[in-house]
């Protein structure tokens, strides 16, 4: 799992918006795009191309959000 600090450093390359950790740190979320990213041995994969479509875009329990 990413910590907060490193939550608060990362942004969606799409919108640039902010980006939830979900389903036990394996995926970043970015809701406005819709689009999540996965988390691979701990490294967030940040490219557009690696990205799948969410469709679940509310909230979650077990979310961590980036606080800016």
């Amino acid at each position: 799992m990413l910590s907060l600090e490193q939550l608060n450093i990362l942004a969606c390359p799409g919108c640039k918006g902010k980006l939830t950790q979900h389903e036990q740190g394996q995926y970043l979320l970015c809701r406005p795009c819709g689009l999540r990213f996965p988390v691979r041995s701990g490294i967030p994969v940040m490219l557009l191309d690696e990205a799948e479509a969410c469709g679940d875009q509310g909230p979650e329990t077990g979310d961590r959000e980036a606080g800016f």
